[in-house]
């Protein structure tokens, strides 16, 4: 049973947003002990793929740096690991899911994310950092004249959820989600629509009945977030 919150609470959020100097937009988003710094840089050229449609694009990186773990973990030099890869395609279409490619313009955005302390959920972190980073980058381009409007359609932020011990949990850190029976991320709109749910039966099969108590959790998690994101954006 949890001590320092109820089931449905998630970790201590924190956003600091204009974090870094050099990037249009950054932020350091913390949940409980989990810290990512999240980055979003504008460059004047779309993918290779979008080339000459006018239409831009939005990719991810994501990595967690050497001291984020308990034991030290080895830089990622040349090529991401296959966790990595995977995490930042999540983060990429999370986010493009919200965006206008049109409106954007030729263009692309790099979201960054680096986790200088993982203590479970970086990944949702980093979805929900990264969409107040890329709203920075397209207000900087706006200010600058570069587009006329923001081509964004919605919020985005993600949260993870769980059964440990019979239990579902909202936020899970890493002791929670180390024993949970079922572990699931959940990406969601402002308006209440799912971007991506990603949900394992760890030790066993779970049932429809908890599969609903689980998007229903992670909807209310995912609504304090969005709330958390547009105070700081001022909207």
């Amino acid at each position: 049973m949890r001590t320092d919150r109820k089931f449905d609470e998630t970790r201590t959020v924190k956003i600091t947003d204009h974090y870094l100097m050099s990037p249009q937009g950054s932020v350091l988003i913390e949940m409980g002990n989990t810290k990512v710094i999240c980055t979003a840089s504008v460059e004047e050229s779309t993918a290779k793929h979008l080339a000459g449609t006018g239409k831009g694009w939005v990719t991810a990186e994501y990595a967690m740096l050497p001291g984020s773990t308990g034991t030290r973990k080895k830089r990622e030099k040349g090529k991401a690991d296959g966790r990595s890869v995977e995490i930042q395609r999540l983060i990429g279409r999370s986010l493009r899911s919200v965006v206008d490619m049109e409106k954007l313009g030729e263009r692309t955005i790099w979201i960054d994310c680096d986790v200088i302390q993982a203590d479970g959920g970086t990944r949702t972190a980093s979805i929900t950092g990264a969409y107040v980073a890329m709203v920075q980058a397209m207000k900087w381009m706006k200010d600058q004249g570069l587009i006329d409007q923001l081509p964004v359609t919605g919020y985005v932020s993600a949260v993870s959820v769980g059964i440990v011990e019979g239990e579902t949990l909202l936020d899970l850190c890493y002791t929670e989600d180390s024993q949970a029976k079922v572990d699931m991320n959940v990406v969601m709109t402002d308006r209440g629509e799912y971007i991506e749910i990603q949900g394992t039966g760890e030790e066993s099969p779970f049932s429809k009945t908890e599969l609903l108590e689980l998007l229903d959790l992670g909807s209310k998690g995912c609504s304090k977030l969005h709330e958390i994101q547009k105070a700081l954006l001022c909207e």
